[in-house]
């Protein structure tokens, strides 16, 4: 096997929780994609990461705005999560979501959503690193929605005996 299938073996087999990106492009048309390359970078400031491919057709606008939000996915979330995966489809036409006070797309029913000032852009191969200062913060105390193997689903009951 080759370096990249045993990397993309290796990290598929690495359990994430899921993620739903948004932000507006330019003339405030909202926009988001499922994210599972996220994490905590800093408490103080509070700051967060994701990655975005260079590919994404939704590429320049994430790299170019000042604010994002980030959707941590409930374990009810399938559907959301399967939506902002796909191309070719109204995402935000098909769910639930209000704009807030920052301008950004909130989507409903997420267990937490962390909203961002974007603070630094990385180049990291065929991704960019997106960094950004949490500056509002919602809770909702939900179980999360986990991602292995290419396949989404809630935490087992048997995690937690």
């Amino acid at each position: 096997m080759d370096n990249v299938s045993v990397f993309k073996e290796v990290m598929g087999n690495y359990p994430t929780g899921v993620t739903v990106v948004t932000t507006v492009d330019k003339d405030g048309t909202p926009l988001g994609l499922t994210v599972n390359s996220f994490a905590s970078v800093s408490i103080d400031p509070l700051m967060i990461l994701w990655s975005i491919d260079k590919k994404v057709s939704s590429y320049e606008p994430f790299t170019q705005t000042d604010h994002f939000a980030v959707h941590v996915l409930a374990e009810d979330q399938g559907d959301i999560c399967s939506l902002f995966a796909m191309k070719g489809t109204d995402r935000f036409a098909n769910c639930e979501w209000k704009t807030s006070e920052l301008g950004l797309p909130i989507i409903s029913g997420a267990l937490g959503v962390l909203q961002c000032k974007t603070h630094k852009t990385v180049e990291a191969g065929d991704h960019t690193i997106l960094i950004g200062e949490v500056v509002e913060i919602e809770n909702f105390a939900k179980d999360p929605l986990l991602y292995h193997k290419r396949k989404f689903g809630k935490i087992p009951a048997q995690f937690y005996k």
